[in-house]
C-alpha cells in the first residue's frame, strides 16, 4: 500500500455515516450492543470542542478504514492531564496495514500538543492480535481492571 494513500485526521460531522459500521464492528467485537442514542451522542461528542473526547480516522484512498477515540482528563497523580485510548477499531478487509499503530501514534501526538504526560488504554486480554501490537508501542503496567455497574 503507498504510504500516500494512508490520511490520519480528525473525524469531521460528513464522517458520521461511515464512523456508524466501523463503531458498530468495535461494538460486535466486544460482544455489546449500545442504544443509537449512546452512538448518536458519541459522535456529537467527539465534534463539539467543549468536550474532552476526540475522534481520529485512518482513510485508506479516502475510504474510513480504523476509527480511534480518546478522552483527556485530570488526575490525582500528575498536573498534567491524562489521555485515555478509548476506543481503537480497524475495518477487517484494512487489518495488517498498520493503520491501529498510525492512529496509536497520532493520538500520542494530539496528547503531546494538549500537554498530557501520559496515553494509556484497556485491552482484553484475550486479544492476542492487538496485545502484540501494542507491546511493540506502550508498556503493559500489568494493572488489573475492577468495576461494578451502577443501576
Amino acid at each position: 500500500m503507498r504510504e500516500d494513500a494512508i490520511v490520519v485526521r480528525p473525524l469531521t460531522a460528513a464522517d458520521r455515516a461511515a464512523w456508524e459500521p466501523l463503531w458498530q464492528g468495535y461494538q460486535a467485537f466486544y460482544c455489546i450492543s449500545l442504544p443509537p442514542e449512546v452512538s448518536d451522542g458519541t459522535f456529537a461528542r467527539m465534534l463539539d470542542p467543549a468536550e474532552p473526547i476526540h475522534g481520529l480516522g485512518a482513510f485508506v484512498d479516502g475510504e474510513l478504514a480504523a476509527i480511534a477515540h480518546y478522552i483527556f482528563h485530570a488526575t490525582t497523580w500528575s498536573l498534567a492531564p491524562r489521555c485515555y485510548l478509548n476506543d481503537l477499531f480497524t475495518a477487517e478487509a484494512h487489518r495488517g496495514r498498520g493503520l491501529a499503530r498510525r492512529l496509536i501514534e497520532a493520538v500520542y501526538e494530539a496528547a503531546r500538543s494538549a500537554g498530557a504526560d501520559r496515553v494509556y488504554w484497556l485491552t482484553h486480554k484475550d486479544n492476542a492480535t492487538a496485545r502484540a501490537l501494542y507491546d511493540r508501542v506502550a508498556e503493559d503496567v500489568g494493572f488489573v481492571q475492577y468495576r461494578k455497574l451502577l443501576p
